[in-house]
């Protein structure tokens, strides 16, 4: 398993978080997520750096690009 925490700039409000929780929670081999307004990051528990990468490219894609 592994554990990230991303910077993700974009997190403004509580829709967003539930937005990227809903989305993130799609991927296969996502374990948790978390998202936090306060600081503008996601946690993220995956199983493989592939599954990184589609959690990178998911967030892209829905406007909230991350960074690590």
């Amino acid at each position: 398993m592994i554990s990230k925490v991303l910077n993700v700039p974009n997190i403004s409000c509580h829709h967003c978080v539930r937005t990227i929780q809903r989305e993130l929670g799609q991927v296969k081999g996502v374990a948790e997520v978390q998202a936090d307004v306060q600081t503008k990051q996601v946690s993220v528990k995956v199983d493989s750096p592939e599954t990184l990468a589609a959690v990178l490219k998911t967030l892209q894609e829905i406007g909230y690009p991350a960074a690590e």
